[in-house]
């Protein structure tokens, strides 16, 4: 096959994308446009790490291509930058090298750039590996969409129920607050804010007469409810980028002593997130005010869960962790 032919298949396969540029080499960066453009991508050219920053920030491209030469690992230290910030860590980063160096490569790698291309590079080589990146970015955008329009669904299905209006939002707050302070990770704060949100999409199943009834359900009614969590876990399977959050959406409502629902899980069993949210969601419950009952107290709420934990239904050390983030954000809006 000849370079014309190669040339033309991948101008055929590769979709449009939006990239920015990133090079402080005049005559580089006019050559790198030049061949992007001519595969039909829109390119823009920034020369510093505060521009791409800033590029990303309000007008966040389809990939980056940082060839910046200015000493101390300028490129690697921007590619990590990006990779460490949520909001830019999804938007492929290819790094430019012009040495073909291994260490150089794994460093790239370990930085978290989706690729390292060294110079001089095989043009028909740097369509290839662009046209790849932006079109697994283009499968994540569309995850990235379904999982925003569940997100949407689950506060429509709050809005149903005026009385727990701000209830996912208080939801993913504590959460978070709560597994920042046990020490979780960036992957489990990011489910449990999710998880906040989607515990209780599967309500979309439940019947107005059921979930805006006044008071006690009967036994009936009390089967239709039990089923929300199996109804959103099997909403939420659809997507990888839910993954995580489902165990959060199935199993918020289990014990540990065994005797919650949907599948009577008991003690470890339990995944540790689910029972991060089912502690503060039965606390944003109890502090609220419903139509058949005032709202209590946080210290009311907080001798409740403290029952429960004694009674083997929740961990004792992550209800005390709770009682502690409470205290420490009220004196966060104290000085504020």
């Amino acid at each position: 096959m000849t370079r014309r032919s190669s040339f033309a298949i991948l101008r055929h396969v590769t979709e449009t994308a939006r990239v920015l540029v990133a090079n402080d080499d005049e005559f580089s960066a006019r050559f790198l446009r030049r061949l992007l453009t001519h595969e039909g991508h829109h390119v823009s050219v920034v020369r510093t790490g505060d521009e791409v920053l800033h590029a990303c920030a309000t007008n966040p491209p389809d990939l980056v291509l940082i060839d910046l030469v200015e000493p101390g690992g300028h490129s690697i230290d921007l590619c990590r930058r990006l990779k460490n910030d949520p909001a830019t860590r999804l938007i492929p980063v290819v790094i430019v090298s012009s040495q073909n160096d291994r260490s150089d490569r794994l460093e790239g790698i370990h930085a978290g750039c989706d690729d390292v291309i060294c110079k001089p590079f095989d043009t028909v080589e740097l369509y290839a590996r662009i046209g790849s990146l932006v079109r697994l970015k283009r499968y994540t955008d569309e995850l990235e969409s379904a999982a925003s329009v569940l997100l949407g669904l689950g506060a429509t299905i709050e809005a149903r129920d005026p009385g727990t209006r701000g209830h996912c939002q208080r939801l993913a707050q504590y959460a978070s607050a709560l597994g920042r302070s046990v020490g979780l990770d960036r992957s489990d704060l990011d489910a449990l804010e999710r998880g906040g949100f989607l515990h209780d999409i599967g309500k979309i199943a439940v019947p107005d007469r059921v979930l805006l009834k006044h008071g006690a359900l009967d036994p009936q009614e009390s089967l239709v409810m039990r089923e929300h969590p199996v109804v959103g876990d099997a909403i939420c399977a659809g997507l990888r980028s839910l993954q995580r959050v489902r165990p959060i959406v199935r199993h918020h409502h289990e014990r540990l002593d065994g005797t919650g629902y949907p599948d009577g899980l008991r003690s470890s069993q339990v995944p540790l997130l689910a029972q991060i949210v089912g502690i503060v969601d039965v606390f944003d419950a109890l502090t609220m005010e419903r139509p058949y009952r005032a709202a209590r107290s946080r210290e009311e709420a907080m001798d409740v869960l403290l029952g429960e934990a004694r009674r083997g239904w929740r961990d004792r050390a992550l209800v005390d962790a709770f009682v502690v983030s409470l205290e420490e954000a009220a004196r966060s809006e104290a000085v504020s």
